[in-house]
């Protein structure tokens, strides 16, 4: 692991906690999301509300903080008419308002007699090629025959590149749902020297493959063949599967590994809202963390639907009384 990587990890006792949805939380400050750019729009039209959640997920506990840039792309800010210096100014903004907000939160920190928060990481997010198209499929891993390896590259690489010069630390791939794509990657990061520790998160409906249906095992060849790839693991994925997918990844490969599956509600097209989750039985989230925890990931957070109350209790389960002892240190 990269050395700000394993430092992260060291300090919060083991096992770093990332953030959770940050869609849902934008709703819940009263953002209207309801757009192609998705959370994305916010950084046009409220920016003070994305630096908003950032700071309530570092109250709750998170060591690692996501940009909004998950669904944001120079191709979908084009499309609404901005140029091309705007659209990178908005890439570098999503960075900067989590950077903003981890400095603010953290100098707060530091002026408290006993502090009890470590200095978080910020991780900028990239999501797939499905997240731009918004046609369902992010979700199946299905881009269409003349999608190759390199038109992937080509469409990533900009977004790459600007996201990593903001100076975040570490740049996170989200919710990837086929091989292709994981191998696209891995070639740009090397291509481009990307020297940003990365991690690379897949989704999966069954908890065995991705959502495309190709294994992980096809994926993590490209992935542990790189240094430049820091941590492996599964977003936006039902909290039942978790524990078994963490358990297959540690057979298959030495990177750390990251979960931050969604709440487990279901989303009904047709009537236009979430269902409740019905996977937990009698444990709840929290619960479920612990047992993550012990499997063996050494990150762990939320998805869609998930809250800052989650993320804080995750944060309880996982540090408990000896939470936060390293804070002081930088």
């Amino acid at each position: 692991m990269a050395g700000a990587v394993e430092e992260i990890v060291r300090r919060a006792g083991g096992c770093a906690v990332i953030d959770g949805g940050f869609a849902t939380q934008l709703e819940a400050l009263g953002a209207d999301i309801n757009d192609p750019l998705w959370s994305a729009a916010c950084l046009i039209t409220k920016p003070h509300l994305i630096k908003e959640v950032h700071m309530q997920y570092l109250e709750a506990g998170a060591d690692v903080i996501i940009s909004s840039s998950y669904q944001a792309t120079i191709p979908g800010f084009l499309a609404r008419g901005m140029l091309l210096e705007e659209a990178e100014g908005l890439l570098r903004m999503s960075v900067e308002l989590a950077l903003e907000a981890r400095d603010e939160f953290w100098k707060s920190t530091l002026r408290k007699s006993k502090p009890v928060y470590n200095r978080a990481l910020v991780a900028a997010s990239i999501g797939s090629y499905g997240a731009y198209l918004a046609d369902g499929s992010e979700y199946s891993g299905s881009y269409g025959e003349d999608i190759t390896t390199e038109k992937l590259k080509d469409f990533h690489r900009r977004r790459l590149q600007v996201l990593a010069s903001a100076g975040p630390d570490l740049i996170a791939f989200e919710a990837i749902p086929n091989k292709m794509e994981a191998q696209a990657l891995v070639e740009l990061l090397e291509e481009e020297n990307i020297q940003v520790p990365s991690w690379i998160c897949f989704s999966s409906v069954d908890g065995k493959n991705l959502c495309s249906g190709e294994s992980f095992a096809e994926c993590l060849q490209f992935i542990n063949a790189t240094d430049k790839v820091a941590i492996v693991g599964v977003n936006c994925t039902p909290p039942q599967f978790i524990e078994g997918i963490i358990r297959d990844l540690k057979k298959q490969t030495k990177k750390a590994i990251a979960v931050y599956p969604n709440s487990g509600e279901v989303w009904d097209g047709r009537a236009k809202r979430w269902l409740p989750a019905e996977c937990f039985g009698h444990k709840s989230f929290d619960m479920l963390a612990k047992k993550w925890q012990e499997a063996g990931a050494s990150f762990i957070g939320g998805c869609c639907r998930t809250t800052p109350s989650t993320i804080r209790a995750v944060s309880k389960v996982l540090k408990g009384r000896t939470a936060y002892s390293a804070a002081t240190q930088n």
